[in-house]
């Protein structure tokens, strides 16, 4: 009981590793990177029992129940439907044995312990998840205004003083380049591959 005690005191019930990507395709999170599709492992930590694997699309979490148990359980958490938010990295105290970094995708807390000597690398991977989620912020912002407008530009259509068929005409014509409209301004804002903000700051 106290060994138990004095393991999670110190925080070396289940510290991860921070994978080389010279190791990736040795880790079970590999079989599950969509490589057909262009998506690419920027930053794998490894534990007793669990992996969490950072790509270009989604954070892949391999989830090994405990460490004695054979079974796993996938999940996958796209960038572009889980909002990034929260990122913290917590430091280590004089008798600490690792370092932290904690963050939400959309509603799911994570809070990963990782070896105390590996804190340098742990900071790239802080400041890429930091960046993604202003990025995710912005987007949402600029998305949102640009459906405020078409909405505005259709409530002053709808009482302007036009004859009804050439108010229907109008309205239709308005609403599709409205959509189109939209539809580039997701496309612009909506980013799903975040593979530029990793290369930027991983191992620079």
């Amino acid at each position: 009981m106290f060994k138990k005690f004095a393991s999670d005191a110190l925080g070396l019930s289940d510290i991860g590793t921070i994978i080389s990507p010279a190791d990736y395709d040795k880790t079970d999170a590999d079989d599950y990177v969509m490589h057909e599709d262009n998506e690419k492992i920027y930053f794998l930590i490894k534990t007793k029992s669990d992996e969490y694997c950072f790509t270009n699309l989604a954070v892949i979490h391999v989830d090994g129940v405990n460490a004695v148990s054979s079974k796993r359980t996938l999940m996958r958490y796209p960038y572009s439907q889980n909002k990034i938010s929260n990122v913290v990295l917590e430091t280590a105290g004089k008798i600490d044995m690792d370092v932290e970094i904690k963050f939400r995708l959309g509603d799911i807390p994570f809070d990963i312990d990782v070896r105390k000597d590996q804190i340098e690398q742990l900071k790239d991977l802080y400041k890429s998840l930091l960046r993604i989620a202003e990025i995710t912020h912005d987007n949402a912002i600029y998305i949102d205004m640009a459906s405020q407008s078409a909405e505005k530009a259709a409530s002053i259509l709808h009482y302007t003083r036009t004859e009804e068929k050439q108010l229907a005409a109008t309205y239709k014509e308005l609403m599709d380049t409205g959509f189109q409209w939209l539809s580039s301004v997701r496309d612009q804002y909506h980013t799903k591959d975040f593979g530029s903000v990793f290369e930027k700051y991983i191992n620079n």
